[in-house]
């Protein structure tokens, strides 16, 4: 779910709140130590506490400049050693803030220490100035600490409900593959074509048969990873081909163009799938000459290019002015958003020779050199455009 406009505001406001709600809590803490530590005489007990809130203030007030100069040089592998220097100034800095501050705030109120004197500014500047700035030194770290700890836990609460919102999208593509191959008019035919092959051809209705279980055992493998190797999505799209093969027979010509450096590229599971049947559905089926289905795969510029191409009707005319989002797209676009913000492209053309091609670029990424969770839920490449020019391309 996407951020209302007004959360960061809020955040901002809860940090301010709990931040100074601490400190109340700590400079209460330290008036009841103070008072029962009396050292021996008594305590003015509202010179205590204008001094401890005072204090305690000062440094929820310095400690938010602190939050926002941490957030801002945040570490990054390799370079700690450049982050440890640039906070170690920063703590010299902001101790000698918090020394101006509280010396100003404490200024005028009379010494709990020695009773009658009255405290400057100079006075304290130039007393507890080593006091101070050591103790807002320690402090400094301590709250940098604390905020990269609860910086890195939101990290790791996004990524939490970015995997489960990846996980969805995986099985909501494995549910629509199964209900694409469970399609009545898929099974009606698949069946057909079985039936008439039972007595002319019996290997060949087995194989079919066993095809169709295959199909079925893989939409529904949970322990498939978000993206597999190119090789592998190729296996399980030639067990679908090999009965759409055998159910358009000699009206069917598959051709494939697979380059050997894009079989370990990696793609996300089931992803080719919709396009090919989408082509077999709406360019080869209507046909009643030979329908050529080509697809193609190569490395190019780092990235990964996919296209799968029949020989139908094409575009129509209007297919811009009509566009419409089916299932199938809808499902296949989420996907690759999720997995690679705007860096992918996926576009329908028709290209010289008639026909339609369904045209997809990806990150390229190798199984031998998997990609980190941050590379995948945060990628930094140039955006892509995306493209939708077909009404043809449907669920």
């Amino acid at each position: 779910m996407e951020p209302t406009s007004n959360s960061a505001p809020r955040r901002t406001w809860l940090l301010v709140g709990g931040l100074f709600a601490l400190c109340s809590v700590l400079a209460g803490i330290s008036v009841l130590q103070s008072y029962v530590c009396d050292m021996g005489h008594p305590t003015p007990l509202g010179s205590l506490f204008r001094q401890e809130f005072k204090g305690w203030y000062g440094i929820g007030l310095v400690s938010l400049g602190v939050i926002w100069f941490s957030r801002r040089n945040l570490p990054e592998p390799g370079h700690t050693a450049r982050w440890a220097a640039i906070h170690s100034m920063g703590a010299l800095f902001f101790s000698g803030i918090y020394l101006v501050l509280i010396s100003w705030l404490i200024a005028g109120e009379p010494s709990v220490m020695h009773p009658g004197q009255i405290l400057t500014f100079s006075y304290l500047m130039r007393t507890y100035w080593l006091h101070y700035a050591a103790f807002y030194f320690v402090m400094y770290w301590l709250v940098v600490f604390g905020d990269l700890g609860w910086h890195y836990y939101n990290r790791f609460r996004e990524r939490e409900v970015e995997t489960a919102r990846l996980q969805r999208e995986l099985i909501e593509a494995r549910m629509d593959a199964l209900r694409m191959q469970l399609n009545p008019h898929f099974v009606f035919n698949t069946l057909h074509a079985i039936s008439a092959l039972i007595h002319e051809n019996p290997d060949a209705a087995e194989r079919i048969v066993a095809r169709l279980s295959e199909l079925l055992r893989l939409s529904l493998d949970q322990t498939k990873p978000q993206e597999v190797p190119l090789s592998e999505e190729m296996e399980f799209l030639d067990r679908y081909l090999e009965i759409q093969q055998t159910r358009f027979a000699e009206r069917l010509k598959i051709e494939k163009d697979i380059s050997a450096d894009a079989e370990q590229a990696l793609v996300p599971y089931l992803i080719l799938q919709p396009l090919v049947e989408n082509a077999i559905r709406h360019g080869i089926e209507p046909r009643e000459d030979l329908g050529v289905l080509q697809i193609r795969a190569f490395c190019h510029n780092g990235r990964l290019e996919l296209s799968v191409r029949d020989n139908g009707e094409g575009l129509p005319e209007n297919g811009k002015k009509g566009a419409r989002e089916g299932i199938g797209l809808s499902n296949t676009r989420s996907r690759l958003r999720q997995l690679y913000g705007d860096s992918f492209q996926l576009e329908l053309t028709s290209p010289n020779g008639g026909g339609l091609e369904a045209r997809m670029a990806l990150p390229l990424r190798t199984c031998l050199e998997p990609a980190s969770e941050s590379q995948v839920l945060t990628m930094s490449e140039p955006a892509m455009k995306f493209e939708y020019v077909s009404a043809r391309f449907r669920d």
